[in-house]
């Protein structure tokens, strides 16, 4: 039986050049990839995943309105061998379940890669269905500017101070965000903290 697999890891871990290079290896043994992204992920364009590396190919993009096993009955069905999934954290818990279904019921291993959390260290709704659901979780590891493992999106304001609040969803790169342990996060709040006082 196929599974639903998730592959998570803060930013910068290379989830994204590992679901691209994932893709040219299935491609390479001649089978068919649905490479999917949600439509909130917006920094390369509506229909291209791209990796810091440099690395990218076209993809479909899913709506938080869309049924994907409806798109995958309709248009995908008998055509495809794998589903690969970029920025899966950005899906409704509903998407993932039908990613689920997919796996379940067509036989058809789907891979999501994402964020488990956000800059507060609070699940994603898509992270939190994955983590229910998937039946292969794995971490994708990077480290801290202090050589530990980093855990955290540290989220930067302009003025270069930490960012403790505000919405969920903010989309941005290395000059927005930075992969850091807890440690060198609180670290950062408390010195920001102590400037105020």
């Amino acid at each position: 039986m196929a599974k639903l697999y998730f592959k998570y890891g803060a930013m910068g871990s290379s989830k994204t050049a590992q679901a691209l290079i994932t893709r040219f290896n299935y491609i390479e043994m001649g089978m068919r990839v649905w490479l999917i992204k949600p439509s909130k992920d917006t920094r390369d364009g509506d229909n291209v995943v791209r990796s810091r590396i440099g690395l990218s190919a076209e993809a479909t993009n899913v709506y938080e309105d869309d049924d994907i096993y409806g798109i995958y009955n309709k248009e995908m069905k008998g055509g495809v061998d794998v589903i690969i999934a970029d920025e899966a954290q950005f899906f409704t818990p509903d998407q993932i379940d039908q990613l689920h279904e997919i796996a379940t019921w067509e036989d058809i291993p789907v891979l999501c890669f994402g964020l488990r959390t956000d800059f507060m260290l609070r699940l994603f709704p898509g992270s939190r269905r994955l983590l229910e659901l998937a039946e292969s979780v794995t971490e994708i590891k990077t480290i801290c500017r202090c050589g530990s493992k980093a855990t955290v999106n540290v989220r930067f304001l302009p003025d270069g101070r930490v960012a403790t609040e505000g919405e969920q969803i903010v989309l941005g790169g290395n000059e927005t965000y930075k992969a850091m342990c807890y440690k060198c996060m609180q670290t950062l709040i408390r010195e920001q903290n102590a400037e105020k006082k």
